[in-house]
């Protein structure tokens, strides 16, 4: 059986973070993820996952100035240490609310850094991340990212993904999925998924076009839940788009799988 995480930063944001919770379980979510946790100290983040009996499963390592525009800062150079000092905020956080794994967004490329070195300090930090990471027993995960929406993001298919976690040569070094940004980029999101099920930690989804919640745009989620589940998926699934109004309003696709209990 599917199981499913409420993505608190892009779901239920109606509300405070620390509300998202609640109305999260009472929407029937035993899990959640959240993007970047870092605002908030991480002990009502811990209080308020206990308070609803929810599971946190997944959040970012730090990624630069998002409101500025920074998507990521692992491709950049100049910034190795800042990196190194997120990671150790990321394995507290992490540590204090219970997440088993750890995504790092690769970031935009700098223009005035050349791809192969832009490739060659990204996996250095997740070399240098899958270490710390492995010591407390956790799994890194590295994400594609679609460059329509993100213009210039370093990481943006599968295959180069893949490509780059056999490079880094860890272990515990996994792919995440988002179906979103992979039908923007590429598609064949079922033969994609079979083909490397092994090393895909984690899956998100949306729909597309619009970034909605699924059953709003061109992606088959009916077929596509069930191939997972034909194919033995056995990772979370983070419910990561922009309702198209309230949040509960747009619950419906999941209504029979949060019903099963998870």
């Amino acid at each position: 059986m599917l199981r499913f995480a409420a993505n608190l930063s892009m779901l239920f944001t109606e509300a405070p973070l620390l509300e998202r919770f609640e109305r999260a379980a009472r929407a029937g979510f035993t899990a959640v993820e959240i993007q970047f946790p870092y605002e908030v100290p991480v002990e009502q983040l811990q209080q308020a996952l206990l308070r609803n009996k929810l599971k946190l499963v997944l959040h970012n390592l730090p990624a630069g100035d998002w409101v500025a525009g920074e998507r990521g800062i692992a491709c950049h150079p100049d910034r190795v240490e800042e990196f190194r000092k997120g990671v150790d905020t990321a394995l507290a956080y992490a540590a204090a609310m219970g997440a088993p794994q750890l995504n790092c967004l690769a970031g935009i490329r700098p223009e005035n850094v050349p791809a192969e070195s832009a490739r060659r300090v990204l996996a250095d930090n997740l070399r240098y991340a899958a270490t710390k990471l492995k010591a407390q027993g956790l799994k890194l995960l590295v994400e594609p990212v679609n460059t329509k929406d993100m213009p210039g993001f370093f990481l943006s298919g599968t295959q180069q993904a893949l490509d780059l976690i056999d490079e880094v040569g860890a272990d515990n070094l996994f792919l995440q999925y988002d179906a979103y940004h992979a039908q923007r980029m590429e598609g064949d999101l079922a033969n994609t998924l079979t083909t490397h099920l092994d090393r895909i930690a984690h899956i998100q989804i949306a729909d597309n076009p619009g970034r909605h919640e699924p059953g709003t745009g061109e992606i088959d989620y009916p077929f596509l839940f069930a191939h997972l589940d034909r194919i033995g998926y056995k990772g979370w699934i983070g419910c990561e788009y922009k309702p198209a109004a309230a949040t509960e309003a747009g619950l419906g696709w999941i209504a029979p799988w949060l019903e099963s209990k998870q």
